[in-house]
This record gives C-alpha cells, structure tokens and sequence, in this order.
C-alpha cells in the first residue's frame, strides 16, 4: 500500500487542500491519503479553532472521497509537531505502507526544516505542490541542499498555482465576506453552524 501524508493546520480546510491531495493521489499512484492536522505551531501562529473543531471540518471535507482519511497522529498530548518524529509512528501504524509526503511549495520555502534528511530518509517520496508567491530558484535551492542519495526521493506535483489559502478564507470572514464556494460546503455550515473565525450571521 502507498499512502499520502499531507499534514498541516487546515484552519480551516479549503478547496485547494482537497484538489492539491487528489492531484497527489493520481499522480503519484496513492491507494490513500491521509490528512494529518498538527497541534503544534513551530512554524506557525497558534490554529484559531481547536483541534476538535478543525478535525470536524476535515471529516465533513472528506467524507465524500473514500481515499481520503484523517489521522490524528500529530494531536495527541506527546505529539512533538515535528515531521521527524510523527513518521517513525506512521510507520508503526502502517507497518506494509510506503509513504509519500505531500507538501505546498511555502511551507517547504519559508520555514527551516528540523532533521530533514531524517524525514527524506523515512519517506519513499516527498512531493511539493506549487505555490503562489514561491520563486522556482528559491524552491531550486532548498532541493539542491538535500543530499544527492536523497534527492531523488523530492520532486514538485505537476500543478498550476492555487492562490486559496487558510489565510484569505479567515481574511474574508473577518471582512464578512463570503467564503462559500472557497470551501466545501460541509465546511462553510460548520463554520456557520459554530460561529468559527469571528463569523456573524448577521454581516
């Protein structure tokens, strides 16, 4: 079995997530992918809703596409929030899985990776999804510091540029914009449903 590991805040998820882990999922043969949010924000502000709501989101993102899961691996009190350690224990729950790593562009470019030929080294691949606002020369950089053995495991999902991000769906809501149709429906009347990001019904 080959399963996708795409990791991240999803505060909340959005349509670019799901197109970006479906394009993995072909394009690199996935028999699933697993959608694994992170408690810890090393390299990120604190994720405004809580783990419990951000997971609820997810199942009600994914519940349509039955490649697609939720692992709540990197949630849990002894979880680091760090990639190297949360593979050693994928790897113990899927023991017969080879895992792909499915990245955006940004968070590969503008945030420094703790033991990343240890990350390369647990993977069979690790793939980059484009990015908006990421330089190909910055991105060549990043990829051309990995060790040669490993480099051949990294390589950047044939994609176009999505400028969707978890940012502008908060960004709007704080505006009372709409931000239907920027995520899946179940999604938007969750966020309704539970007031999430400041929303106010009456804007």
């Amino acid at each position: 079995m080959r399963i996708g590991i795409f990791g991240g805040t999803f505060d909340p998820i959005h349509n670019a997530h799901l197109f970006v882990a479906e394009s993995a999922r072909i394009l690199e043969r996935l028999d699933r992918v697993l959608f694994v949010p992170t408690g810890n924000h090393h390299y990120r502000d604190e994720p405004r809703a809580d783990a419990a709501h951000r997971c609820a989101m997810i199942l009600g993102a994914i519940a349509s596409n039955a490649g697609f899961a939720l692992d709540d691996a990197d949630l849990r009190a002894s979880a680091t929030g760090y990639t190297a350690d949360l593979l050693p224990q994928l790897h113990a729950k899927y023991p017969q899985a080879k895992l792909t790593f499915v990245i955006g562009a940004d968070s590969l470019v503008n945030t420094a990776w703790m033991r990343f030929d240890e990350v390369l080294q647990s993977l069979e691949r690790f793939v980059i999804a484009p990015r908006p606002g990421v330089r190909a020369d910055a991105l060549a950089r990043v990829i051309a510091a990995v060790p040669a053995p490993l480099r051949e495991r990294v390589s950047t999902l044939n994609l176009p540029e999505i400028p969707e991000s978890a940012t502008l769906v908060r960004t709007l809501i704080s505006q009372g914009r709409s931000i239907r149709y920027l995520v899946p429906e179940p999604v938007w009347q969750y966020i309704v449903a539970h007031r999430l990001y400041g929303f106010d019904a009456g804007e």
